[in-house]
């Protein structure tokens, strides 16, 4: 009798995954042919949720898709989608779905209210030597492992901008909890990006990857998100076209979380703020990337260094998280509580 329980949880859950990704091929009883549709899951666009989140004007960027066709596809898509509202409790209900990656410390999971959520967009900032990418190694390995609330662990994608991933970091983090070296390896998916326009063609592949493993990934992380987009524009007079294009990769990154349920941690760098000194504040550091990353990141979260080998987090914004403070150390086994 439990056997059957079990198996029904199962097929439930697999029932839930099918209503959450709706196929694109769908499109087929609605018109639209099997060619277009191979064209639109090259452009990383691969459920029906994908084309509600794309404008008309990139859909028709897609080489051999006429308007015409768009306005065509648009129209199925929009008869397949749900009615734009829901009530507060059925979008309740909705965020059931939402899971938590454990970060490996007990304080800093409370802090942040249970871990890396999905569905949103975490960022960690801090000068060097803060914890960034220690925190970024550890998550890749805390993500497979089950969790608390039903969470089952899962696959990661990892994208280095700054050639900081080290896959000595993984074996080491994995002997903590005990795990096999190369299952863990296995797990994560790694690509290096050269430039901010690569960075933004990998989120592509990404999203192909995501529908080609449905469910299977549930944490993609970006090291660092800023780095080439310093390198790449240069100068106040490319300032706009550099906020442009980092909106655009910011909002791409918000929409494969929501559209595939999986959780995103980006790492960012900090400047020294000249005019600071002026207006007398404490710290005259700030985050890169202004206001875009500052409204495109759901939770964002400042290391900064304490004693030793502790580091300090404080929440800096958060839609429903307090602002405060907890300290955790960087070991050899990753990230971990601060020994007191």
């Amino acid at each position: 009798m439990e056997e059957l329980t079990c198996e029904q949880e199962v097929v439930g859950e697999e029932e839930d995954e099918e209503s959450f990704f709706q196929d694109i091929d769908i499109l087929q009883n609605h018109g639209i042919n099997v060619a277009d549709i191979k064209k639109l899951k090259t452009a990383g666009i691969c459920t029906i949720k994908g084309i509600q989140m794309t404008t008309r004007k990139r859909l028709c960027a897609i080489k051999g898709i006429s308007e015409a066709k768009v306005d065509k596809i648009k129209e199925a898509a929009l008869k397949l989608a749900e009615s734009g509202f829901l009530t507060a409790l059925e979008y309740s209900d909705r965020r059931k779905m939402c899971f938590r990656v454990s970060t490996g410390s007990t304080e800093l999971d409370k802090l942040m209210g249970g871990g890396v959520e999905s569905m949103s967009i975490t960022e960690a900032f801090g000068e060097f030597r803060t914890g960034k990418t220690q925190l970024s190694h550890t998550l890749c390995v805390t993500a497979q492992l089950p969790g608390s609330n039903g969470y089952g662990g899962g696959k990661v994608v990892f994208i280095d901008t700054e050639n900081t991933f080290r896959p000595a970091r993984l074996r080491e983090i994995a002997d903590r909890f005990n795990l096999d070296h190369e299952a863990v390896l296995e797990n994560v998916l790694y690509a290096r990006a050269y430039t901010s326009e690569h960075q933004a063609e990998l989120l592509d592949f990404v999203a192909a990857k995501f529908h080609e493993e449905l469910g299977v990934f549930k944490l993609l992380i970006v090291d660092s998100i800023m780095a080439l987009f310093r390198v790449d524009f240069s100068g106040r007079g490319e300032l706009a076209d550099r906020q442009q294009k980092l909106a655009q990769l910011l909002s791409r990154l918000q929409k494969i979380s929501e559209e595939y349920n999986v959780a995103v941690f980006i790492t960012n760098q900090m400047t020294a703020d000249p005019g600071a000194t002026m207006s007398f504040q404490a710290d005259p550091k700030k985050p890169i990337g202004g206001h875009i990353l500052a409204h495109a990141s759901t939770t964002r979260l400042s290391l900064r260094k304490g004693r030793g080998e502790v580091r300090v987090a404080k929440i800096y914004d958060s839609p429903d998280m307090p602002e405060s403070e907890a300290s955790f150390a960087l070991t050899a086994g990753g990230v971990a509580d601060a020994k007191e």
